[in-house]
Order: C-alpha cells, then structure tokens, then sequence
C-alpha cells in the first residue's frame, strides 16, 4: 500500500492480505502503518513454551492463543497476547423474544475469559494463512491462532463449525440437506454448497465478454482533483446527492440544493444554492430523482406521502403532487426512475415506487395523457396517477429498488430476497426470484444490460450474475425468463476484519453501485460503496475472475477481499460514480465523487495528481 501523504495529495489505499491502518495525527493529516507481524507475537509465545503442558493430554480441548490487536488508530497499534494457551467452543443461549414470554436460541462463540460473542456477520470472521482466523468482537480487533503438532488443520475445524453456527443463528434450522433445502430449494442448492454446482460457467462467459471490450484496464489509483464547500444554512449539512448525466448535479440538505457543474474531471461548485421555501423545507428530503432532461427535480421527504416538484431553471417549487390510489392516500418508501437513461428522456412523466408490499408506476398526467393542474380549487396538492403495479396482501416486505438500461426492475426484500421484474410487465410477478442468505438488503443496483446486480446489506455486498442458458441453448438474463436451477453462485464482497474495526460503530455498508453506464455495449468498470468514513471500490473484473487470488483455499461463497478504500474526516452522505460521458479522453471510467455533510470530492481516474478548488 502506500506511504505517507498529506490531505492535499491523498492516496487511495487498498486492502490485501498484508493488511494496513489509517492514522490520524492533530494535524489533520492521513498515514498508514503497518500492524506488528502475528508471526512476531506467536514466535514470543514459543519462546516461553516452558509454560505449556508437556504433553498432548494436558492441553484443553480446541486449544487457541488468543491475541488482540491493540492502540487501533495510532503508530503504537500492534498484535498482544490477551490469553496464551487457552480453547474456544460454541454453546447456545438464548435470548427474550421482544420481551415476552418466548425464548430465541443462538450460537454463542466463547474463547477463554475475554471473548463471548453471538456468532453472526457483525464478527466479520475471516479464515487466514498460517492456522489463523481474525474477527471483531467485544468492542476489537481479534485472532485465534491454532497450534497443532499433529499437522492437523484446526482452522477449517473451526470455520466450518463458525459456518454451521452462522447458519442456523440466520435462519433458525440446523446446517444440514433437510435445513438446506427448507431455505433454498432444489434450485437454489449451489448457493449455499457451490462446490456442487457447477456455479462459474456464467461468470466465466462474463468474463470473455469482458475482456474483449475496449479501454478493459484498470487504472491502479485514483487522485484528488476537487474538493469543494457545501454551502447550507442548516447544521446537519447535506444528506442526498443527485448527479446529473448532462450539466449539472446537486447536493440536497434541509434547507436547500446546491448545485454543481460537471465537468471532466469531476463535479465544480458554482456557488448557486436554490434555499426551499418555508411551506417546502419543514421536512428533511429523503430522496431526489432528476427528470424531463434533468430539468427537473423531485424530493421526497420522510413523511413519505407525497414529492416535491422543483423546476431547477427557476430555482422554484412549482408542486407538491400526493401519493393516492382509489381515493386513499399512501405511503412510498423509495422512487426511482423508469430506466438508467430515463432522466434525460425530456417528455418523461412516469417514475416508480415502491413501498413494503407495492410496486407501482406513477404518473404526472391524468389518465387521459392531459397535464394535471398544479392545483385544485380546494388548493389541495395535484394527485400522481396511479399507472401500473401492484399491492401484495404479504410476503414481499420490499426494501429498495433499481432499474437496468430497458427498465427492467430489481426488487430487494428485508428478508434478503432479491426479485427481478420483466420490462412492460405488470409488477405483479417476479420473473426471477433469489433467496436470502440470512441478512436484509438495503439498496440495489443492476448493470445497465442487466446481466450482473449487487445487492448491500449491512457486513456484505452480494453479487449475482442473471445470466443463464435455457432450454433452446439460448443465452438470456433473469429478467427475460425464470431461471429455475440454472442459476450461478453468488459471490460476496467484504472488508477485512482490520477495516471493519477501524470503520468503527458506524461500519455498515450502504448504497452499493456500479459505475454509471448509459449506452449498449459499454461495461461497467467497478462497484462502489460507503461504510462510515470510508469509500470502498472494487475492481468488477476482478471480482469477477473466478482464478483471483482472493476465492484460494475458501470454503463456500467465493469473497473478495481486495478493494480501495478512501478515507474521509466525516460520514460519507454517498459515494458515486458520474456517468460515462464524463469520462476523461482516454480513460476507462468517470471520476468518482463522495459527497459528505459538508463537502463534496471528485477524483479521475486518470490523472494521478490533481489540483484542489477553492472553496465555492
């Protein structure tokens, strides 16, 4: 990884087996340091083997050396004994139901006298060289190191008994066939036991297209080349960014917009900031969506009834439209638009939404194709036309939602499924369902062919191809026909334990995205998302390469280690890539801008020094 560098010219560091930590020092400044060496640690507890039993009867069941990574974000951090020659096991407890009368059971994880943790994917457990597993728990940063004399390895030992724990802990049955095929079904066996699927013949047909399309390499880092201001009269600062396709994007807050011009290299303040209206700005904005050529914009707030429509020309609110079907108002949780493209359509009229149990397209005319009146004689606010889609009675408990380039749809679910809705369907059947795998999704994307979508949950991002043979020996996606048992493995994108841990409280993944393509024929380069502090990028075609060095020796679902990180001094509000018509001449991919409270960063992927803005 990298050496030391000030704010002004910050690196991009990734993460790899050698594993490094973010400094903070009083000036401000970023540096990275590298942990004290485990094998320094287990070679001063051979040192004092005199301590150990003399012989094999004598040590304690799963005998481990627990170690503890200490002075976690300073240039003292090391690896410490915190229990020598000590044992692990799995015991259940339990605990109230909602405090009731009821009682849950869990798997417990117990090591000597410092570690007692549930067993889940908070502890970010990840299997290591050298007889070693590392996790988070307690509050730190830990490692279990076996020893055995035998050769035997009490690694796989231990994670498949972690695994077997995890599982019936996710989904409340025990790791077995009869366990597995209530959760999975028939079609679905490969996703919980790949080594019996044949699960890479899509991802490696992916990876052919892949290679042959133009400008495929990846640059090896990324550079500043803005930073700028945000400009808001509210304390809280910015909370929602919208980027535009053409000239403009916008960073929305409590009080107001500001906006930005697109340029190249990245996103450059204007010094415009259009401030709501008292009767518009009471309610903290939830979600903006550009529309009609980006001329305009609408926000929706917490309360979820109803979208503001602003006229980004005039700087004005010319609307306040209701959610209403059949008289009775309800409630949207999340809208999107039809398509990845569809917000430079200019007569676009029609966005979706989604609620826990609605899928439905709504529409800014009256049913006879007439533009509503922006009010009406009651001066009550316009209704949106209900134009298609559906109510479920249950079982959907929808969370997120995402359109491809045609306007296919993909539905994310609570309870971890991911549905995939045909094009001029009539939302009210999945045309391709994928089953959880024990932890909600929060947000989804899809490519822009539809052929790959990912999918954030809070300790993962899971990838899935939609591509499948059918019984022609014709290639298609999921969204054109159900794949029944034909479906690829998914794999799983992960921080380290290391990165988890220094992610701090505040260390769950969020809105996961590919690079923005808007075109046929043009692949998407890398995956994005924020955990705290941090923006993290992968490299798509390598997580896709099924030889990475990352998916040796692993158990299970293939994960991928290896990404960028970006640190930042703040929460990150969102992390996106512009569209592809950004692009720098010559380059593979947009720059790459991280909107926070109160600033907003762009970075090319081409240039390797940038030069800092001032502040709009």
């Amino acid at each position: 990884m990298g050496s030391a560098h000030s704010q002004d010219d910050l690196e991009i560091c990734e993460s790899d087996e050698e594993e490094e930590e973010f400094v903070d020092d009083t000036f401000g400044d970023r540096r990275l340091k590298s942990p004290s060496s485990l094998d320094e640690v287990e070679s001063k507890l051979r040192a004092l083997k005199l301590k150990y039993p003399s012989t094999a009867e004598q040590a304690p069941p799963n005998s481990v050396d627990l170690l503890r990574y200490i002075n976690g974000n300073t240039p003292k951090a090391k690896w410490v004994a915190a229990e020598n020659f000590t044992s692990y096991c799995f015991v259940k407890t339990y605990d109230e139901d909602g405090g009731g009368d009821s009682e849950k059971e869990w798997w417990v994880l117990k090591v000597g006298s410092n570690i007692r943790e549930k067993v889940s994917d908070e502890m970010r457990m990840k299997a290591c060289k050298d007889q070693r597993v590392e996790f988070v728990a307690e509050g730190g940063y830990w490692a279990l190191s076996f020893t055995a004399a035998s050769g035997e390895d009490l690694t796989a030992a231990f994670v498949s008994s972690f695994n077997n724990c995890l599982f019936e802990n996710n989904h409340g049955v025990e790791l077995n066939e009869a366990g597995l095929a209530s959760i999975f079904e028939k079609d679905f066996i490969g996703w919980a036991n790949p080594e019996a699927a044949d699960d890479d013949s899509m991802w490696e047909e992916a990876d052919d297209i892949f290679l042959k399309s133009p400008q495929s390499a990846t640059p090896l880092d990324l550079t500043k080349a803005f930073e700028e201001a945000a400009t808001t009269r509210s304390e809280e600062g910015m909370h929602s960014l919208a980027l535009g396709a053409l000239d403009n994007s916008f960073l929305v807050g409590d009080s107001g917009i500001q906006v930005f011009k697109n340029m190249r290299q990245g996103v450059h303040g204007t010094g415009v900031c259009v401030n709501f209206e008292a009767a518009y700005g009471s309610a903290r904005k939830k979600k903006a969506l550009l529309m009609r050529a980006e001329t305009n914009l609408l926000l929706m707030s917490q309360q979820n009834r109803g979208i503001h429509q602003l006229d980004i020309e005039t700087g004005k609110v010319i609307s306040e439209w209701k959610f209403e079907k059949d008289g009775v108002d309800i409630s949207m949780s999340d809208i999107t638009n039809d398509g990845k493209g569809a917000q430079l359509d200019p007569s676009g009229s029609t966005f979706l939404g989604l609620d826990r149990n609605r899928l439905c397209r709504w529409d800014m005319r009256d049913p006879y194709g007439v533009v509503q009146g922006l009010a009406t004689a009651n001066n009550a606010p316009p209704v949106l036309t209900w134009a298609q889609g559906h109510q479920f009675s249950r079982g959907t408990d929808f969370s997120c939602f995402a359109t491809t380039g045609d306007g296919s749809l993909v539905a994310g679910s609570f309870d971890g499924q991911i549905r995939l809705y045909t094009k001029g369907g009539t939302l009210k059947k999945a045309m391709t369902a994928f089953p959880g795998l024990g932890a909600p999704v929060t947000h989804v994307d899809a490519t822009y062919d539809g052929k790959w979508i990912v999918g954030t949950t809070d300790t993962y991002l899971i990838v899935i191809s939609t591509l499948f043979t059918d019984k022609a020996g014709k290639t298609k996606t999921g969204f054109e026909g159900s794949m029944g048992n034909k479906m690829a493995a998914p794999r799983l994108l992960k921080l380290t334990p290391l990165h988890a841990h220094l992610a701090g409280s505040n260390n769950k993944f969020r809105n996961a995205q590919f690079s923005w393509v808007t075109e046929d024929g043009k692949q998407e380069r890398h995956v994005v998302a924020t955990v705290g502090k941090f923006s993290v990028i992968w490299n798509f075609q390598q997580v896709k390469d099924g030889s990475h060095e990352c998916y040796h020796e692993q158990e299970g679902l293939k994960k991928c280690y290896c990404y960028k990180i970006v640190p930042r001094n703040e929460s990150i509000v969102d992390s996106r890539f512009m569209n592809d018509n950004s692009a720098v001449s010559g380059s593979s991919e947009a720059p790459l801008v991280i909107a926070t409270p109160m600033k907003v960063s762009s970075f090319s992927l081409s240039s390797k020094r940038g030069r800092k803005q001032a502040s709009a």
